[in-house]
């Protein structure tokens, strides 16, 4: 089992009642998918504001960061580099900001 941190933004820490750090346990290999699947078991408020009830892919305005890459667009089942899963680096939760005139 690996202890996982997870910084969520103001947003989601308003609804979980969090700090802005949260550590999930995460069984097998660190993805995506099992940080979300842990993220949401903890959080139950949570389930639907990241990922869609139904389909469970990431929602618009939600980008996924570890290791100063972007990985938003990367397979929630492939692996997530060593530092996030042994707890050394987090794994982030962005809400993307858009706009223009």
């Amino acid at each position: 089992m690996s202890t996982v941190r997870v910084v969520l933004p103001a947003h989601l820490r308003t609804l979980a009642r969090s700090g802005s750090e949260v550590q999930v346990n995460v069984d097998g290999v660190v993805t995506i998918r099992s940080i979300l699947d842990a993220v949401e078991n903890d959080y139950p408020v949570l389930r639907g504001a990241i990922r869609d009830h139904g389909t469970l892919q990431r929602r618009a305005f939600v980008r996924f960061f570890a290791c100063e890459q972007d990985l938003s667009h990367d397979s929630v089942d492939a692996p997530l580099p060593e530092p996030v899963a042994n707890g050394r680096e987090p794994f982030l939760v962005i809400g993307a900001i858009a706009g223009g005139m």
